[in-house]
């Protein structure tokens, strides 16, 4: 698992603390649904440095949130230790999209730029407002200048085009919001 790089791995969520006294860990996820998370085998998580394969024996709904068992983790300090690590999957095991869609995940550090190209920074991380998915864009050395800004996510309206290849996202968005 050693050859896996950034670019062939998804985070797909977070083990936030444990769960109990027999292993079990609580699970943040960032799938929709939440569960779909449970479904990907096995995750991986990062172990001294390197990603390694966890599998999971046991996962489910808990309240508003997910629980699983780590397998071979049998005890509450055992899983202890994987508290706070993320969550990722090999990018191959995602479903494929359709046109125009995109994981968040492959939005996150793109730089954007107004129609004009004014540099406005890149893409820290998107927010899930209900309304609408809205980037977090911050500014670098480089752009206009170093504030964050709130962007919709509004296809068309004012996200013009979006170039995984060049790494851009092109906005209609004035560079004094």
């Amino acid at each position: 698992m050693s050859g896996l790089t950034s670019d062939k791995i998804t985070t797909v969520g977070r083990i936030t603390t444990i769960y109990g006294v027999k292993g079990w860990v609580k699970v943040y996820s960032h799938t929709e649904p939440m569960d779909r998370i449970l479904d990907y085998s096995p995750w991986l998580l990062k172990l001294n440095g390197q990603w390694q394969p966890v599998k999971i024996s046991e996962g489910k709904k808990h309240g508003k949130g997910l629980v699983a068992k780590l397998a071979g983790v049998d005890d509450r300090d055992e899983a202890r230790q994987y508290c706070g690590m993320d969550i990722a999957i090999e990018s191959s095991l995602l479903p494929a999209l359709g046109d125009g869609d995109f994981y968040w995940s492959q939005l996150e550090k793109l730089e954007v730029l107004t129609e004009s190209g004014v540099k406005l920074g890149k893409v820290s991380h998107l927010i899930a407002t209900g309304a609408n998915d809205v980037l977090v864009v911050k500014g670098q050395e480089g752009s206009v200048d170093r504030k964050e800004r709130l962007i919709p996510y509004l296809p068309d309206q004012v996200i013009k085009e979006i170039n995984l290849e060049e790494g851009t996202i092109r906005v209609d968005w004035d560079p004094e919001f």
